[in-house]
C-alpha cells in the first residue's frame, strides 16, 4: 500500500493541507484484503475512517510496542475504538465489534517517552475474537460487508441529491465554524469519491465517539448519509447559535468598553470643572441624613442604600431611580412633629369662625386637644364625617387643623381602584412611585398633620388592581398604622399621630371592616336659620372678596339671602346658595366696571327676579291632598332627607297589585304587606272585601327616573291605599315615615333629622313617626325642630286614624 499516491503525499510534505482522494485511490483501497488476523491497537476518545489520515498519541506500553513493530512494516494493523475510556486493559466486551484497517505512515517520538503515530484507515473488518493480548492485542477478524462501492449508486437520483444536499450543508459549516480546517471548502468541492466525503465529514464533525461508531457500523451508505446529514444540521444548528451568542456578547462588551471609555472621559472633564454630580448628591444626601432623627432600622437601611447609589455609574437609569428613593428618603419627616395648640378657647374661635354649628365635630376635636395636652403620645382618632353634600365635611378638615395648629393636606378617593395608590409601587417596576399617603407627608413636612380622605365612600372594591379598601385598613386602624408599610419606601412609616379625617356622603358602600375601625359623627343638613347665618357670615364676604368688591359697593339684606334660600335653592348644604349669591355679586360687578367704581347698591328682594330669573321653588305653595290616594311621605338619601308622594288608584278588573316609580324590592316588598295588611283588616276601615276582587290596584311613587328603595313608606303607602279604596282625603299638612309588619306594628327607620328638616323645607309641621323614633328626636337640637309637632305610634292603625283625623 506504501505506492498509493496519497500517502505518498502526506510523508512528502509539511503542508497543512487536506489531499484529494481520487478515485483511483479509492479502487486501491476498495480492493486491499483483510487478513484473517491482525495486530490490535485500542483507541481512547478516537476512531478513524476509511480512506483518512489522522495522528494518533500513544501512550500505554502494548501500543507503543506495536507501533514500534509495524512502523517499517509493509503490513496493515486494526485500529478500533474502545466503548469505556476509563479501561486500561479493555478485554473484547470492552471494544466496539467494528474496527478499520490501517498503515502506519510516520511514526514520531516524542520527548516525553510517549510515540505519535500517522495512519490512514483502509477498510472496516468484524472483530471475531482476540487471539493474543501479549506483547500486545492481536485479533481474528473478517471483512465487514457494505455497499459503499455499489456502481449502481452513481447513477441513483435520490442517492446524488442526498450528496448534494451534505455538500451545501458541509459548506455552510466550513464558513460558520471554526473545528473544520481552511482547506476544507476546496476539498469538499473537488471530492470525487462519495465514500470519501461521507468518511472526511463525520471525522470532522463534533460528534460523540458513539455517534461515529454508529455512523462507522452502517453497511447501507445511503442510510449512513441520511444520518450524516442530520448530524450536520444538527451541528450547523448548534455553531450559528453558539456564534449567535458570540457575537452578541461581543457587541455588548464593545458597547460597555465604548460606555466605559466615555464616561471615564466625562468623569474627567467633570473634575476639571469642578466635581462630579455624583459626588455632589452623595454629599447633599449625607448631610441631610445627620439632621434626621432615624431608628437604627432605618438609618442602617438608608445607608446601605447611599453606598449602593455611590457604586451606580450616573449614567446608568438606575442611578436616577436610587437617586429619587434615597431624596424621598430624607425628605419624609421621620419623628418630626408640628407644636399643637392648646389653648381650647382660641381652638374654639377658630373653628366658630370658619363653619356655623357642626357642634358634635367641634367639642370631638376640643375633647382630642384636651386628652392630648395631659398625654402627649396618645394616638390620634379616625373620625369618619357623614352627610350631605355642601355641608362641610371637607372644608371642616382645614378649619381644624388651623385650630390645633397642624399642617393640612387632603387626597379625594373618588373612583380609587388602585391599590398601589395607597401602597405605592414595588421600587423595580419602571415609573414606580410611592403611595399617596407618604406623597403627602412628604408635602406636609411634618408626621402630624390633619390628613383628609375624601370621598371614602367613593372607593371602588376589589378589582384587578387589588382592593384599595383593604389596603386602606392599615391606614385607618389606630393600632397597625404605626408600623404603616409603602411598598416604595420599603420600610415602615408611623402614622398614628395623624389626625386622620375621612369623609363620606352614605355608610352603606364603605367596607365594613374599614367602618368599623372609624369614628362616625352625622352631619346633618341646614336648616333655614342656619342657612341664613352661614350667608351672612360666611359666603357673602367670600363672594365679595373673590370679586374684588367691599362692604360699600354692596350690600345684600338678610330678607334677600332668605328669599335666595326659599325660591332659588332647597338642598341640605349651602352650595348652591353660595352660586346663587355669586351669581348676584357679578351682576352688580358688571355695572361697577359699566359705570363707576364707586356705584353703591343694595340688593332687595324685588331685583332677584331680574339678576337670577324667576324663582325655581314656590316656598309658600301648600301640598294639597284634593284627591284621594295621595299621601306625603319622608325619604332620605345620601344627599339627605327628600319628601315623597305615594299615589294610589284602584279601576274595575281582575283583582292585583301594580307598582311602577322604579321601586326596588324593599320597597315593592312594603306595598306588599300593605295591600295584604289592608285585605285582613278592610272591615275595620269601612271597605267592603268584595272591592278587593273587583279592583285592580296601582301604587305609583312620581319622579320615576329615579330610583327608590327602603323600608320606611310603609305607612305611607297604607295610608294612600286606604284613601284610595274609601276616597277619603289624607291630611295635607302631615308627613310620615315607618316600616310596617302584617301584625299591625310600627317599626323605627333611620335618617329621622334629614327626613324632618326636608319636611320643614316643605312647611310640613306635622310629622308622623314611629314611637322608637323618639329618642332620635330628643337629641335633635331645638333650633332645628322649632314650630313642629311630632306624633309617634307604634300601631299602623292609630296612625291611620290621625292621617285621616279620626275619620273611621
Amino acid at each position: 500500500m506504501k505506492d498509493i499516491s496519497l500517502l505518498d503525499e502526506i510523508m512528502n510534505s509539511e503542508a497543512n493541507f487536506i489531499p484529494l482522494f481520487s478515485l483511483e485511490d479509492e479502487v486501491k483501497l476498495r480492493d486491499e484484503q483483510v487478513p484473517d488476523d491482525i495486530a490490535l491497537l485500542p483507541l481512547r476518545n478516537t476512531l478513524l475512517f476509511p480512506g483518512m489520515v489522522i495522528p494518533i498519541n500513544v501512550g500505554r506500553t502494548k501500543s507503543i510496542r506495536l507501533a514500534q513493530d509495524y512502523a517499517h512494516k509493509n503490513e496493515p494493523i486494526g485500529v478500533i475504538a474502545q466503548r469505556f475510556n476509563n479501561v486500561e486493559e479493555p478485554t473484547i466486551e470492552d471494544l466496539y465489534r467494528v474496527g478499520t484497517l490501517a498503515h502506519i505512515l510516520k511514526y514520531i517520538s516524542m520527548p516525553d517517552g510517549g510515540v505519535t503515530i500517522i495512519v490512514q484507515g483502509v477498510k472496516c473488518f468484524n472483530v471475531e475474537e482476540l487471539t493474543q493480548t501479549e506483547p500486545y492485542y492481536r485479533c481474528r477478524v473478517t471483512p465487514f460487508e457494505s455497499n459503499d462501492f455499489d456502481r449502481k449508486l452513481l447513477n441513483d437520483k435520490n442517492f446524488q441529491a442526498l450528496l448534494s444536499s451534505i455538500k451545501d450543508v458541509a459548506n455552510r459549516m466550513v464558513h460558520v465554524s471554526g473545528n473544520m480546517p481552511r482547506e476544507a471548502a476546496f476539498a469538499l468541492k473537488n471530492i470525487e469519491s462519495h465514500v470519501f466525503l461521507l468518511n472526511f465529514l463525520a471525522t470532522n464533525l463534533s460528534i460523540s465517539v458513539d455517534e461515529k461508531q454508529k455512523l462507522l457500523e452502517t453497511p447501507d451508505i445511503q442510510v449512513r448519509a441520511t444520518q450524516l446529514l442530520s448530524y450536520l444540521h444538527r451541528d450547523l444548528q448548534m455553531v450559528e447559535l453558539k456564534n449567535q451568542i458570540q457575537d452578541k456578547s461581543r457587541r455588548e462588551m464593545d458597547k460597555q468598553q465604548r460606555e466605559y471609555f466615555l464616561n471615564q472621559q466625562i468623569k474627567t472633564i467633570q473634575e476639571e470643572l469642578g466635581g462630579s454630580p455624583m459626588e455632589k448628591d452623595y454629599q447633599s444626601l449625607l448631610e441631610r441624613a445627620k439632621k434626621k432623627k432615624w431608628s437604627k432600622e432605618t438609618s442602617d437601611i438608608f445607608y446601605k442604600e447611599l453606598e449602593k447609589l455611590q457604586r451606580t455609574n450616573t449614567m446608568a437609569p438606575d442611578y436616577a431611580i436610587q437617586l429619587n428613593y434615597l431624596e424621598l428618603f430624607v425628605e419624609l419627616p421621620w419623628n418630626e412633629y408640628s407644636k399643637d395648640n392648646f389653648n381650647l378657647v382660641k381652638a374654639r374661635k377658630i373653628l366658630d369662625k370658619d363653619h356655623y354649628g357642626l357642634y358634635k365635630v367641634k367639642d370631638r376635636i376640643l375633647e382630642h386637644l384636651a386628652v392630648l395636652s395631659m398625654r402627649k403620645d396618645m394616638r390620634a382618632p379616625i373620625l369618619c364625617l357623614v352627610g350631605p353634600p355642601g355641608v362641610g365635611k371637607t372644608s371642616l378638615g382645614r378649619s381644624i387643623a388651623n385650630a390645633i395648629g397642624r399642617k393640612y393636606v387632603r387626597i379625594s378617593l373618588g373612583g380609587l381602584r388602585d391599590e398601589s395608590e395607597i401602597r405605592g409601587h414595588r421600587k423595580t417596576y419602571i415609573g414606580a412611585m410611592p403611595g399617596r399617603i407618604v406623597q403627602n407627608l412628604r408635602k406636609a413636612g411634618y408626621a402630624n398633620p390633619v390628613f383628609v380622605l375624601d370621598e371614602i365612600d367613593k372607593v371602588i372594591g376589589a378589582n384587578v388592581q387589588g382592593d384599595p379598601s383593604a389596603a386602606l385598613l392599615e391606614v385607618m386602624d389606630p393600632e397597625q398604622n404605626s408600623t404603616f408599610y409603602d411598598n416604595y419606601l420599603e420600610t415602615s412609616f408611623d402614622l398614628s399621630k395623624v389626625l386622620f379625617i375621612a369623609t363620606a356622603n352614605s355608610l352603606s358602600s364603605i367596607h365594613p371592616a374599614l367602618l368599623d375601625r372609624m369614628e362616625i359623627i352625622e352631619l346633618s343638613g341646614y336648616v333655614t336659620e342656619e342657612k341664613l347665618q352661614i350667608a351672612m357670615h360666611h359666603l357673602v364676604p367670600k363672594q365679595l372678596k373673590e370679586h374684588g368688591l367691599n362692604k360699600r359697593q354692596l350690600q345684600i339684606p338678610e330678607a334677600t339671602i332668605l328669599e335666595i334660600i326659599k325660591s332659588y335653592t332647597r338642598e341640605a348644604g349651602v352650595r348652591n346658595l353660595e352660586r346663587f349669591i355669586a351669581k348676584v355679586i357679578r351682576k352688580h360687578t358688571v355695572e361697577v366696571v359699566k359705570k363707576t367704581p364707586d356705584l353703591k347698591k343694595t340688593i332687595e328682594v324685588s331685583d332677584l327676579k331680574d339678576m337670577l330669573g324667576s324663582p325655581i321653588f314656590q316656598s309658600d305653595k301648600k301640598i294639597d291632598h284634593d284627591v284621594p290616594g295621595v299621601a306625603t311621605g319622608l325619604a332620605w338619601t345620601s344627599v339627605g332627607g327628600e319628601i315623597l308622594f305615594v299615589e294610589a288608584i284602584t279601576s274595575p278588573g281582575k283583582e292585583g297589585l301594580t307598582m311602577t316609580g322604579q321601586l326596588g324590592d324593599v320597597m315593592k316588598e312594603s306595598a306588599t304587606i300593605a295591600y295584604e295588611y289592608l285585605k285582613a283588616h278592610a272591615l275595620e276601615y269601612g271597605i267592603d272585601t268584595k272591592k278587593f276582587e273587583q279592583n285592580k290596584v296601582h301604587i305609583h311613587v312620581p319622579e320615576g327616573a329615579t330610583p327608590k328603595d327602603g323600608p320606611s313608606a310603609g305607612i305611607t303607602i297604607l295610608t294612600a291605599l286606604i284613601s284610595a279604596f274609601t276616597k277619603k282625603l289624607v291630611r295635607s299638612d302631615v308627613a310620615m315615615t315607618g316600616e310596617i309588619t302584617l301584625r299591625g306594628q310600627i317599626l323605627p327607620v333611620g335618617g329621622i333629622k334629614d327626613k324632618i328638616l326636608a319636611a320643614k323645607r316643605q312647611n310640613i309641621y306635622h310629622i308622623v313617626l314611629p314611637a322608637e323614633n323618639k329618642k332620635d328626636v330628643d337629641e335633635i337640637e331645638e333650633l332645628y325642630i322649632a314650630g313642629m309637632q311630632f306624633h309617634y305610634f307604634s300601631s299602623m292603625k292609630e296612625a291611620v286614624l290621625y292621617n285621616f283625623n279620626g275619620q273611621f
